[in-house]
């Protein structure tokens, strides 16, 4: 019964050793892993949206192409290919920086690095930096800026 009324960071035992602080340098490591996944998908769903969108709206240049069914499905689903990359890096973006301030809080500050800060790493800012590019994209397609 005394276990449900505990608080999250009292769950573990947290004792400032070697062990114990590479073990939260791999577990930094690994949220960093799995952003730098996040970013590649984006990419993938941003860039693969483009060029649909792209394509399409070159088809008809193309000898002996007939008018398409549904002329814009093609610029919908790119744009929403370009949405899936956006929202899906902006989520996991979020994570990332809720994850880090657990790991910097609390308990696991006796673990974690003195100046937390020299650790920073530029996949944040890549993150950031394809986000305004997929917004950017998103509303030149959606505006026909491009």
């Amino acid at each position: 019964m005394s276990d449900q009324n505990t608080q999250p960071s009292d769950r573990f035992a947290v004792h400032a050793s070697a062990d114990s602080h590479f073990s939260w340098l791999r577990t930094r490591l690994a949220v960093e892993n799995t952003l730098l996944a996040w970013v590649r998908t984006a990419t993938s769903l941003i860039g693969f949206g483009f060029t649909i969108v792209q394509f399409f709206q070159r088809f008809h240049d193309f000898p002996g192409a007939k008018p398409p069914w549904l002329p814009s499905a093609p610029r919908d689903l790119g744009l929403g290919l370009i949405f899936a990359g956006i929202l899906s890096l902006t989520i996991s973006t979020l994570q990332y920086r809720s994850v880090n301030r657990y790991l910097r809080s609390g308990s696991f500050a006796a673990i974690a690095a003195e100046r937390a800060e020299q650790y920073q790493t530029a996949t944040p800012i890549v993150a950031i930096f394809l986000l305004i590019i997929g917004i950017f994209v998103f509303f030149a397609l959606l505006f026909r800026l491009t």
